[in-house]
């Protein structure tokens, strides 16, 4: 039986991951996921590929009373709450006009000092989600990393690496691949998949440190070059069809057998 294991949430795109027991996901996903994201200088999105340590900065945000805290490597801190400046920015980002504001407080100084350069921290209106709302949620097996692991000759690897809202186990390796078409029942929470997720130099490098360890690229592209929708593909995007709790060890259950159904009466 598939169940979810882990649900991943970064609050600062770029920045760690957090975990949390149960999320209500919605459809523009996990309220509170990517809420923050950072330009360089000449207006480009940070991410991963060109700051790759970013992720040794832990983030704590709630959603509700607004506090956002970063933890750094050296031990240090900044926290407080977010307050927003009053005029609102719509950078666009793969062609895509992304409503936001720019963050007043000491994080995004912080954050800078970190990374070596001026970064602009943003609060995005609406969230981050990937491949904008067809999106807002992510679902990867452990089975399809533990695949991968093997493919690239490792015992194991820590599926944070790939950065997905949900894992899951219970299921063959890539079967999620199989559900593209169909929607699937997360908890309390309805899901379409859409497609497939095609992977970057970011699933290279160590969860914690950044630092690159293990050439996933090259073991994708030895058994899993082409995708259905994106190459090197490794999980599933999916947009919420409806919307619902999600909590670790929910059951996860495909549903196209009643979509067929449906389509045949």
């Amino acid at each position: 039986m598939a169940r979810v294991v882990r649900i991943n949430l970064a609050p600062v795109k770029a920045l760690g991951l957090v975990q949390l027991d149960e999320v209500e996901l919605g459809a523009r996903g996990v309220a509170g996921n990517r809420r923050f994201w950072l330009l360089e200088p000449d207006g480009r999105l940070v991410n991963n590929k060109q700051h790759p340590t970013l992720v040794q900065i832990r983030p704590r945000w709630d959603e509700n009373t607004r506090e956002l805290e970063l933890a750094f490597p050296d031990g240090s801190r900044v926290a407080g709450v977010v307050e927003l400046d009053g005029e609102k920015v719509e950078p666009e980002i793969r062609g895509y006009p992304m409503a936001s504001r720019r963050v007043r407080g000491p994080w995004e100084d912080a954050i800078s000092a970190f990374a070596g350069m001026p970064l602009t921290l943003l609060w995005s209106e609406d969230g981050f989600p990937d491949r904008l709302y067809a999106g807002t949620a992510t679902i990867l097996s452990r089975e399809s990393v533990a695949r991968l692991a093997e493919a690239a000759g490792e015992d194991a690897l820590d599926a944070r690496r790939f950065r997905m809202l949900f894992e899951i186990d219970g299921v063959r390796a890539h079967e999620e691949d199989e559900w593209i078409g169909t929607q699937v029942r997360l908890g309390d929470a309805t899901v379409e998949i859409h497609g497939d997720v095609g992977r970057c130099a970011v699933t290279t490098h160590d969860p914690d440190t950044g630092e690159t360890d293990v050439d996933t690229l090259k073991a994708l592209a030895g058994y899993r070059r082409d995708g259905r929708k994106e190459p090197l593909p490794l999980g599933v995007y999916a947009s919420v069809v409806v919307p619902g709790r999600v909590r670790v060890g929910d059951e996860v259950v495909p549903t196209q057998e009643r979509l067929i159904a449906t389509s045949l009466s």
